[in-house]
């Protein structure tokens, strides 16, 4: 089956094409450019459109029905952070072998301190039938080495730890030990793993740069908007290489609901959280974009959505909020046939109305998704939101 989108506005992933084609051949791309002796069987015209790679959410936590909630939002693969073993067999087997769902890579069963987030999270009627003894937690650096190889027969694609204890999040928690991030890390690049740290405060994040992870899933929100620690610290991840997932729809969600309840949580962590990106952004990290999408919210892809209005509402330009839900998770998770429109890669794809180079709300007007070369109808969120 060969599928021509003519006359398309391309972003590549990297740049913008204002006019040109594409040819999709079964699973996998094979035209970037003009197609003058083609023919395919499905013929698109593209005007007024635009087609880019499909959208990688570089952090989320996969749960039954929440891969195909994504597809229908253009994206096209989650990077999931942390998903419980019950349930990563069975997701693993349903994106391998159906294209109406996303395309996910896991880090598995996280690392955290007994009794650390999150935990307190476990109570909640979802989770409750598994409960905490579906964590495996990590108490002395000398239990790095079978922990990576628990992580590595579960399947894992990389590590995620967790350094956080509580405050952010109005709670007191154990919290791993700076020696355990440390051991664990080291076990993990042996063993050819990424890791990814969990780290809400500047001083845990610190702790994870100490440790030599390679990336943090969200930015820190302690710090106010300007302040010099926090210029100094986004200084320190761009000196490491280290790159940084933004979750400002993650943010933005738990603000509102400790509003809504009054609880204890630290106040301002949303309006931080966009500080700290911005000082990420100016020392020249490499962003990544991603929601921590969940069962509850954000919400798989929509939420993908949501984080891109975010992003430009703190001053990234369009390409570059596309290139950090795009081309940047592709390069930075080792995802070498996905996130871009090259021939040779996937046709993971995602064709929207209007023009999200200069208007990201344009993401919205979902006209057609490719996942692996199979066409999937497209929904805008006002038909999602309906449904």
């Amino acid at each position: 089956m060969r599928t021509l989108i003519h006359d398309v506005r391309l972003f590549d992933g990297e740049l913008t094409i204002p006019k040109t084609d594409v040819l999709i051949e079964n699973d996998q791309i094979s035209l970037v450019g003009p197609s003058l002796d083609v023919q395919p069987e499905v013929s698109i015209n593209g005007l007024g459109q635009t087609l880019l790679p499909g959208l990688i959410d570089a952090h989320t936590h996969v749960f039954d029905g929440s891969l195909a909630q994504a597809l229908r939002y253009g994206v096209t693969t989650e990077l999931d952070m942390f998903c419980l073993p019950q349930i990563l067999a069975e997701q693993r087997r349903l994106a391998a072998e159906n294209d109406d769902v996303a395309d996910f890579r896991s880090a598995g069963t996280l690392a955290t301190a007994p009794g650390g987030h999150p935990t307190q999270l476990l109570a909640s009627p979802l989770l409750d039938a598994l409960g905490p003894q579906a964590l495996d937690f990590i108490s002395d650096p000398t239990q790095a080495p079978a922990f990576i190889r628990a992580r590595l027969a579960e399947g894992a694609d990389y590590l995620k730890i967790v350094i956080d204890d509580g405050t952010v999040h109005g709670a007191n928690l154990p919290v791993m030990t700076p020696e355990c991030a440390t051991a664990l890390t080291e076990a993990a690049h042996a063993a050819g793993l990424r890791v990814v740290a969990h780290a809400i405060t500047a001083g845990e994040v610190e702790i994870a740069l100490d440790a030599g992870v390679d990336g943090l899933a969200h930015v820190w929100t302690d710090l106010a908007p300007g302040d010099p620690a926090s210029l100094r610290l986004a200084e320190r991840v761009a000196t490491q290489g280290v790159f940084a997932v933004t979750t400002l729809a993650y943010f933005e969600a738990i603000s509102a609901h400790h509003v809504e309840t009054a609880d204890c949580a630290r106040p301002g962590s949303s309006t931080n959280a966009v500080g700290s990106l911005q000082a990420l952004r100016e020392a020249g990290v490499a962003l990544l974009a991603g929601t921590d999408a969940t069962p509850f919210v954000p919400a798989h892809g929509a939420g993908m959505h949501r984080e891109l209005q975010l992003l430009t509402e703190a001053g990234l330009g369009p390409e570059e909020v596309l290139a950090a839900a795009t081309s940047r998770p592709a390069q930075h998770f080792g995802l070498t046939d996905r996130g871009r429109v090259a021939v040779g890669l996937r046709a993971d794809l995602l064709l929207v109305h209007g023009d999200p180079t200069r208007d990201i709300t344009a993401m919205a007007n979902t006209a057609d998704v490719w996942r692996r070369g199979t066409r999937q109808p497209g929904h805008g969120l006002s038909q999602n939101a309906a449904e």
